[in-house]
């Protein structure tokens, strides 16, 4: 199979770079490279996907499938305009962020989507989702909906991971002694992670299959305790988790999911109750096989380690001072 992924030298990109061609198939690379280099084994042509004429040395040739992670519309309506008359299949990797309701637990692929970002130019982060619903219909019209796999991600993690909204938890074990109270959100709701390779394998199967449609790629829901506790085996460490009360956490102005000074994997209930509980029985039956939550968990610790444990620049999770602080607090 002659494969194009529009990116490769970045982390979800460069997995599925990196799996096709461990699956013999020719695999070229368009990127500028400032997130890195692409995997040994793949063509890399050096383009600039904001510049006219980005897809000139690639348009030429006939392609099997297409992948393309941006969430950018207009990047991706160029790439449609120069690639799809070559092109049989295409792999758009989306996001749970098209999806209006995040309450509603058990949701499939038929829940109401954002209406579509409108408009031209650079998008900002804050209509990601919109963005992302943009960016599904300008694929599926360009191409029809046989011909186009909408991957819906939900938190990806795994080894490379630099989000740390799953890293930070065993990153947080491997620095607690055993019996060390560690600050933890609710133990009895859901989390969703799907491992970044068990992700990539999955996309290189649609592309190898021609899967058409949109689905929800996404882990099995876990309770957050037994997330944490994957986390602290993976660490070899026996922490004692304080977990703390929604209530609680937003009094002490503590941001959940993401950000500096957040807590990871927490998400306040209800609204957030179908979050991390979507339906993914629709991508496992087109072949989306999942590992234990265990087994992400040791390969972030991996990852962890050689970004180094204790490093104070992390995207998201809290600071050793503010987590003593508060857990002061959570005891008086």
């Amino acid at each position: 199979m002659d494969l194009l992924v529009l990116g490769g030298t970045s982390w979800l990109g460069g997995a599925v770079a990196r799996d096709a061609v461990a699956r013999g198939h020719r695999v070229t690379c368009l990127a500028r490279g400032e997130a890195g280099t692409p995997p040994d084994g793949v063509t890399w042509v050096r383009a600039d996907r904001r510049e006219p004429g980005a897809y000139d040395s690639v348009a030429d040739r006939d392609w099997h499938a297409v992948v393309d992670v941006s969430w950018q519309p207009d990047q991706v309506r160029s790439a449609l305009a120069a690639l799809t008359p070559r092109a049989r299949h295409w792999v758009y990797v989306s996001s749970c962020s098209v999806y209006v309701d995040d309450a509603t637990p058990d949701t499939d692929e038929s829940a109401p989507l954002h209406p579509a970002h409108e408009g031209a130019g650079p998008v900002d982060i804050e209509v990601y989702g919109p963005a992302k619903v943009a960016c599904e219909r300008a694929c599926v019209d360009a191409l029809g909906a046989e011909r186009v796999l909408l991957a819906r991600a939900g938190l990806i993690a795994g080894y490379g991971d630099r989000s740390d909204r799953f890293g930070y938890w065993p990153a947080r074990a491997a620095r607690a002694q055993d019996g060390e109270p560690v600050l933890a959100p609710p133990g009895d709701v859901h989390t969703q992670v799907i491992d970044v390779d068990d992700l990539s394998a999955w996309l290189v199967h649609t592309a190898e299959q021609r899967v058409g449609g949109a689905f929800n790629a996404v882990g099995d829901p876990v309770p957050v305790r037994a997330t944490l506790d994957a986390s602290a085996s993976a660490a070899g460490t026996r922490p004692t988790y304080r977990e703390a009360a929604d209530g609680w956490l937003t009094e002490q102005d503590v941001e959940p999911w993401a950000g500096p000074e957040s807590l990871p994997l927490w998400l306040p209930q209800p609204d957030y109750a179908g979050f991390a509980s979507r339906s993914n029985a629709a991508a496992k039956h087109a072949g989306l096989r999942l590992r234990p939550v265990a087994d992400t968990a040791a390969a972030a610790l991996a990852w962890e380690r050689e970004l180094g444990i204790d490093r104070d620049d992390r995207r998201a999770g809290l600071s050793p001072a503010r987590e003593a602080e508060l857990l002061e607090r959570l005891d008086t």
